[in-house]
């Protein structure tokens, strides 16, 4: 996994976890990789993945079963779903918006541009 400098280690993994969960690699009431696989396989620190567990732990996405590892909520991926979509709209939107009306951008463009990916991606 290739790190970005602008967003925490920690967070970086919690995305991999989820995007790991909404495309359904880990399914709900699934074990994930334990910390230290999953350190290994991403060649960090446990306690970075550690961090990121708890975080994900406290989000209710998933948990732990003592003495056995961690494990997927059943309702996971709509709630990942759900808070991303939220982020989007409330974080990426505006300033989508504002790079558009900087750029003179129509709302014509937009639609006719991602009508264009929709098919392309069919």
């Amino acid at each position: 996994m290739d790190f970005k400098d602008t967003q925490a280690i920690y967070m970086q993994i919690a995305d991999f976890v989820c995007d790991n969960i909404v495309s359904g690699k880990w399914s709900g009431d699934g074990r994930i990789p334990s910390v230290r696989e999953l350190g290994m396989q991403l060649e960090v620190n446990p306690n970075t993945v550690m961090r990121a567990y708890e975080w994900l732990e406290n989000r209710q996405i998933i948990y732990n079963k003592r003495g056995i590892g961690f494990f997927v909520y059943e309702d996971a991926r709509q709630h990942i779903l759900e808070d991303q979509r939220t982020a989007f709209l409330e974080q990426e939107l505006p300033e989508l918006f504002r790079r558009m009306k900087l750029l003179g951008i129509t709302g014509e463009e937009v639609a006719k541009g991602f009508e264009d990916y929709l098919h392309k991606s069919a």
